[in-house]
């Protein structure tokens, strides 16, 4: 895993992350200050909306902050993107879209 996917010190506390349906499925980018809790909350279908309807909650690129304002600039920028750049973001770091999850949540 890449520097971009590891824990770092308590002072990182906000998250840009993409979850999709699957291998080039569809995508959805979001932004949180708790990575954890809210890809629990997309695997059990508690938010509404888009990633309920369309089945997006496989964890494939997430990315830490330390300020919220740099999360949402690049959460922003980042839904702006081409769907061909974020694969390519993607599989940069996750070449065979696997969920990030499980080996998040590991002790």
């Amino acid at each position: 895993m890449s520097g971009t996917h590891s824990r770092r010190a308590c002072r990182i506390n906000y998250y840009v992350y993409i979850l999709a349906s699957g291998r080039h499925g569809t995508l959805y980018v979001g932004v949180t200050n708790s990575l954890e809790n809210r890809v629990t909350q997309h695997k059990a279908k508690e938010v509404a909306g888009f990633t309920k309807r369309y089945g997006v909650d496989r964890l494939v690129w997430w990315r830490a902050y330390g300020e919220i304002t740099e999360a949402i600039h690049f959460e922003k920028q980042l839904k702006r993107w081409r769907r061909e750049w974020k694969v390519r973001l993607i599989e940069g770091q996750n070449p065979d879209w696997g969920d990030l999850y499980p080996a998040m949540i590991a002790p």
